[in-house]
């Protein structure tokens, strides 16, 4: 018996099995951009999604604005601090330093070795017919004085061929910073009076040294401590006026990476001799920088704390906004929704907060850091306040340096608080059982 094959083109075709939609399909999206944009019905929903928003932006704006503003201080005040002291001081260890041209020529020796100084230094008090400070006065060579960047660059009125003429002459020349200048309410021309506690000593005792100098310019460093208290007058004017024939009080020496300072100090050690002993600014300037450093840390632990706020804002949001859709879930998960869908659906509200939120606080962040220093004066000239007081926090500007893998930092950090706040509302919708879901209408 022949067997007829059955007509294949004329059976109806079998239905396909539904697809599940692919995780964060375009239906999924839809869903959460319509409960993003709430109804007036649900307006208190939308307010505190507005404010999660409005805290993850001025929390990253102000992380990226605070950090750089930190490490544009300290960068400027290390510059300023090393430019001016060096990396390294040698000074001996009996006070007096008779050897220090053969000592600084070893110096020069040393492999990295940028700058050797010969120095003398001395507390002095500053007098003119308006006004008397005291001061801090820095003897050496013109030719050291002149390759001294942080001075010879920053001459505010006066130059250095005056104070070399006036060397040449057999004259005094001084150079002042400029605030010293000020508070003494002289300029370039005009007359100094050093007065140094220790002079010739007298059957009566030691009487002060005093001995008038012309002042050949006037410097400004951008550092109001500096600017307000050093002399800088020749090396051989130094060590008569503080009586230190043929010697000085210290070596400066500038090596090519300060921040490996202490790998030059051994090399630097035995060049000097026994009667050397070295200092790093790393030990000198050591409290001070901690102190900042831990400022630093603390500073950004606080403002972090701005951040967490606004990622629990996105958890109460979210909470509130499971419990008013609880009746929609139920009808979405009866037409065939998965607990994954419901689940990305509310992942995708809270996420997109976050982003939002994160990517603008650091375009606010960076063009406010990009133009910090605008910013300021145009507050100082709305309301009259003197912000930032160079007085105060020894710069005359307001630095502010953003560090690529710092601001990387923050907003990776503000991305993962944002998208871990959203992960325990959205599983708690996607556990929501149909029938239990219409309890919530």
């Amino acid at each position: 018996m022949t067997e007829i094959a059955p007509d294949t083109a004329s059976a109806p075709a079998q239905p396909k099995p539904p697809r599940a939609n692919m995780p964060f399909s375009a239906f999924e999206w839809f869903l959460a951009g319509r409960y993003l944009r709430a109804r007036r019905k649900e307006g208190f929903i939308s307010v505190i999604a507005f404010i999660s928003f409005i805290g993850i932006m001025l929390g990253v704006a102000t992380l990226i604005i605070v950090m750089a503003v930190m490490n544009g201080f300290r960068s400027e005040l290390i510059g300023r601090i090393l430019g001016l002291n060096g990396h390294m001081m040698v000074q001996s260890v009996t006070g007096q330093f008779p050897d220090y041209e053969g000592a600084a020529a070893r110096i020069r020796e040393v492999d990295g070795v940028v700058r050797v100084t010969p120095l003398v230094e001395g507390q002095v008090m500053a007098s003119s017919r308006r006004g008397a400070s005291g001061a801090l006065v820095r003897g050496m060579s013109t030719a050291n004085l002149s390759a001294f960047e942080i001075i010879s660059e920053n001459i505010q009125a006066g130059s250095l061929d005056t104070y070399r003429n006036l060397e040449a002459d057999g004259q005094s020349p001084l150079l002042v910073g400029s605030r010293l200048a000020e508070a003494l309410g002289v300029g370039v021309g005009d007359t100094v009076t050093l007065l140094a506690p220790r002079g010739a000593s007298t059957p009566f005792g030691t009487t002060p040294r005093v001995k008038a100098y012309i002042i050949a310019g006037t410097f400004q460093i951008g550092m109001s401590e500096y600017d307000s208290s050093f002399i800088f007058m020749p090396l051989g004017e130094a060590q008569a006026f503080f009586r230190q024939p043929n010697s000085v009080s210290g070596i400066e020496v500038m090596v090519e990476r300060p921040d490996d300072v202490k790998t030059y100090v051994p090399a630097v050690r035995e060049a000097a001799g026994d009667i050397g002993s070295v200092y790093d600014w790393q030990q000198i300037n050591a409290t001070f920088f901690n102190a900042l450093q831990i400022e630093r840390n603390v500073m950004f632990l606080i403002l972090t704390l701005i951040l967490l706020v606004a990622a629990l804002n996105i958890i109460s949001g979210l909470f509130m906004l499971v419990k008013d859709k609880g009746p929609d879930i139920a009808i979405l998960r009866s037409m065939g929704a998965t607990r994954g869908s419901m689940m990305r659906v509310f992942l995708i509200v809270g996420a997109s907060i976050g982003v939002l939120g994160t990517f603008a606080g650091f375009i606010i962040g960076v063009l406010f850091c990009e133009n910090i220093e605008t910013i300021r004066q145009a507050l100082i000239f709305l309301t009259g306040a003197n912000l930032f007081d160079p007085a105060i926090y020894f710069l005359s500007e307001l630095p502010a340096e953003m560090e690529t893998g710092e601001v990387i930092s923050v907003v990776l950090m503000s991305l993962v608080l944002s998208l871990a706040a959203t992960i325990y509302p959205s599983w708690r919708a996607a556990r929501l059982d149909p029938v239990e879901a219409l309890r919530y209408e």
